[in-house]
């Protein structure tokens, strides 16, 4: 397949997939993928910077409408809906992410097909089979931006407008050549960088709603007639050529409608940075392994990838709970301690004097094994220093989460519960009816509130 126009063949790609070209295993991925989002965005219900997004919206005019916030149940617009739910459902940090492309798909395409679904009445199958465009087009643009755009941009934020565009495009209908022209008005607005971890700032869940927001408007503007930049990505004042260094065109279409990269998306285990969760995982086979606890361990080293070292690296001592969730030392102390960095487990401990303590015996190094492997693969190796002068190495292959290692659909639903719990966004029966209607999503024929489902008597 040529890449002399990738643009163009990613468009007629998302504007014409059809349900019954899916394969079955995608659809259930796709089906536990839009629960497990639904859980993290119950979860960013009382969040000071998702509350302020919120606020905003209200004031803009984002008021009444069949769309819904799930923070308050309100109902607004399609565009301020997904907005809302964009910023709220990547609060908790424990939406999914697809290693390669170090892109989190669903805080952007699923606020955008819940929305525009809800607000057209569109079924279920519509909802799957755009959520699947999304992820497509999203995947292969982040692979396709390389490592070097990873370094300064937060990619979700960025190339997450492409996949919030094709997502809306194909719940919208667009043919291939309006789904272009939104590709072009999505890219020409991608935007999101990192500086904001230095100050524990708020902005990466800005990034979310306004990637969500942007690709939504692209698609909506792109069916009045709008038109985009054709070569977005690819052309040579796009996207590659102003936001990377090593862009490859081959990663755009690879295997395009056979490969299946929704496939290959991981869920999150651990409430924190992607990029903690292998370190955490092998220091829990260490301390499973030899009985460890947390006042055993003197010394922590965690052989990471670069790209880890560039986003941790940028939080020393972290100031609040999400920043907390950025710091390598602090996430390992958490799981020393408690077995599991969930949402709870980071509100009661992250500024704990024993964590304090222990995040300044953690200390990160460039392993070449790993950074070598990333993004491909996530590797997963601590060497551990006991109280007693031992000597301790564990490896992970592949963290909880990814799919070879995944979430079964009870795991996914008692994440579910649990975050519906932590945030007070629905009660414990409220929480059941709503997870069992969220997984019969495919057999949906108008997607309406996602609390309207009875709770059984």
């Amino acid at each position: 397949m040529s890449t002399a126009h990738a643009s163009r063949e990613l468009a007629q790609f998302a504007a014409q997939l059809r349900y019954d070209a899916i394969p079955a295993p995608v659809v259930e991925r796709t089906v536990n993928l839009y629960v497990d989002w639904l859980g993290s965005g119950l979860a960013g219900k009382g969040a000071r910077p998702v509350d302020s997004i919120a606020r905003f919206a209200r004031q803009a005019g984002g008021v009444g409408g069949a769309a819904e916030v799930l923070i308050d149940r309100a109902g607004a617009s399609a565009y301020f809906a997904a907005m809302v739910n964009a910023a709220a459902s990547h609060f908790v940090e424990q939406d999914d992410v697809h290693n390669g492309s170090v892109l989190h798909p669903a805080t952007v395409v699923f606020p955008v097909v819940l929305a525009l679904a809800q607000a057209h009445g569109a079924s279920g199958r519509d909802v799957i089979t755009a959520a699947v465009a999304g992820y497509e087009v999203g995947i292969r643009a982040g692979e396709f931006m390389g490592r070097s755009h990873y370094k300064v941009f937060h990619t979700t934020g960025t190339v997450g407008t492409l996949a919030a565009a094709a997502a809306a495009g194909r719940l919208l209908r667009l043919d291939p050549e309006r789904m272009l022209h939104a590709f072009g008005s999505a890219g020409t607005q991608a935007s999101g960088l990192w500086e904001f971890l230095r100050d524990a700032a708020d902005s990466k869940q800005l990034h979310t709603a306004m990637a969500a927001a942007n690709g939504l408007m692209a698609a909506q503007l792109a069916a009045d007639g709008f038109r985009g930049a054709t070569h977005i990505l690819e052309g040579p004042q796009g996207m590659a050529a102003g936001m990377s260094t090593d862009a490859d065109p081959a990663r755009l279409l690879d295997r395009l409608g056979t490969r299946w990269a929704t496939l290959e998306t991981s869920f999150k285990y651990h409430a924190a940075c992607r990029h903690t969760h292998p370190a955490a995982d092998a220091l829990l086979a260490v301390i499973g392994e030899h009985g460890l606890e947390l006042a055993d361990i003197a010394q922590v080293v965690a052989h990471v990838h670069q790209g880890a070292i560039d986003v941790l690296g940028n939080v020393v001592v972290p100031q609040t709970v999400h920043q907390a969730k950025f710091n390598m030392g602090t996430v390992l102390g958490i799981v020393a301690q408690r077995g599991y960095a969930g949402v709870n487990e980071f509100e009661d401990g992250y500024s704990r004097p024993e964590i304090a303590a222990f995040r300044d015996k953690v200390r990160m190094v460039l392993d070449e094994e790993i950074d070598a492997a990333y993004p491909a693969r996530w590797i997963g190796k601590v060497s551990v220093t006991t109280t007693g002068g031992r000597v301790l190495h564990g490896r992970v292959d592949e963290p909880k989460g990814d799919p070879g290692n995944t979430l079964s659909r009870d795991e996914i639903s008692a994440k579910f519960l649990r975050l519906a719990a932590f945030s007070g966004a629905a009660g414990p029966e409220e929480a059941r009816a709503m997870l069992a209607h969220a997984w019969e999503l495919p057999d949906q024929p108008v997607v309406g509130s996602v609390f309207a489902a009875r709770i059984a008597a």
